[in-house]
């Protein structure tokens, strides 16, 4: 099997500190750039960081984040975990990417989605009614801006556009994923554009995933298009040992899923329930690195991908167990989810 990448996303949980109190917006950014170093210093592949808009987390801005983590790395791809399309002008997003491009020195890439969460379609004035049609159009003119040529457009979200150009230019263009949670739409939608798919995989099996990546096969080959990288993106925590990292991170997870479930009607989250997720059959990748390392490798076999990026940060844990998580996750887990796959 073709060697998989390891990356790492980050939505910028706002963190406790060892003393108990909570930290500032402003710390857990520049802790975000730390982490971002730490992971290059550790050999990954990419870097994400999304895009939220509510107290719980600190980044709204992420490519100024990136921006910031590309000044102090050499080699680790940057970008986004999501980047909301629909509440965002698609020139501007385009820009902004072509510009972190120009400052990584061509390691920047874009995870476009719809949100699952909405605060930024008020925020920025959208209607939630339009939630399909935005995405679809601004999705549609994103892929135009791709090409770097004059780009002639009209639809009904946002004014037309005449023989517009981007700027700045790239040397190859900017790498573009859609982040899906599910929907065989999506899907299809994706690969009719051409991106690469990221799999948000946040509950349940790997398996039940499988249907999803045929389908992308499927489409892309009635689309005529070229096969394109699978991705996955799924939380979890590295500790020493299986009991540190689920004890690390039970009481940080429940405290945000709780948080986040009180608004969506979700029923309280539990001990039984944790223990499910770090199963085979959960989406919770938390353990010792030999145990979080098989998990990641099944996973992978399972659905052929292409990469695999772990969501570190969960939640309230701290600065100090993030970076030893990265570290962890860079020295021990990648070389062993490279060797597993490669023994099969």
């Amino acid at each position: 099997m073709h060697e998989v990448a390891l990356g790492l996303d980050t939505f910028g949980d706002i963190t406790i500190r060892p003393d108990g109190t909570r930290s500032t917006d402003a710390q857990t950014i520049r802790d975000i750039v730390d982490e971002a170093v730490r992971a290059d210093e550790v050999g990954l592949s990419f870097f994400g960081v999304g895009e939220h808009h509510r107290h719980e987390f600190a980044v709204s801005s992420p490519e100024l984040v990136l921006a910031a983590a590309a000044a102090r790395t050499e080699k680790i791809h940057l970008g986004t975990a999501v980047t909301v399309l629909s509440s965002d002008d698609p020139v501007r997003v385009y820009e902004r990417f072509a510009t972190l491009d120009a400052i990584s020195d061509g390691r920047a890439e874009v995870i476009l989605g719809r949100g699952s969460f909405i605060e930024s379609f008020p925020l920025f004035g959208y209607d939630l009614a339009d939630y399909e049609v935005l995405f679809e159009e601004k999705l549609d003119l994103f892929s135009r801006l791709r090409d770097e040529k004059p780009v002639t457009w009209q639809g009904t979200t946002r004014a037309a556009l005449e023989n517009a150009d981007v700027y700045p230019k790239t040397a190859n263009g900017i790498t573009a994923w859609v982040g899906v949670g599910g929907s065989p739409e999506s899907v299809v939608r994706t690969a009719r554009y051409g991106y690469g798919l990221m799999l948000a995989i946040i509950g349940g099996s790997a398996e039940r995933f499988r249907r999803y990546v045929d389908l992308y096969h499927r489409s892309l080959d009635s689309f005529g298009r070229d096969r394109l990288p699978i991705g996955i993106h799924s939380p979890g925590h590295i500790a020493d040992t299986d009991a540190q990292a689920w004890e690390e991170l039970y009481p940080a997870m429940e405290a945000n899923r709780n948080a986040i479930g009180a608004e969506r009607g979700w029923p309280p989250y539990s001990r039984l329930q944790f223990q499910h997720d770090i199963g085979p059959e959960g989406a919770l990748y938390a353990g010792s690195p030999e145990t979080v390392a098989r998990k990641i490798a099944a996973t992978v076999e399972t659905l052929g991908a292409d990469r695999f990026d772990l969501k570190y940060a969960n939640g309230t844990l701290d600065h100090g167990k993030l970076l030893h998580s990265i570290e962890l996750y860079g020295e021990v887990v990648a070389p062993m989810v490279h060797d597993l796959l490669a023994r099969g």
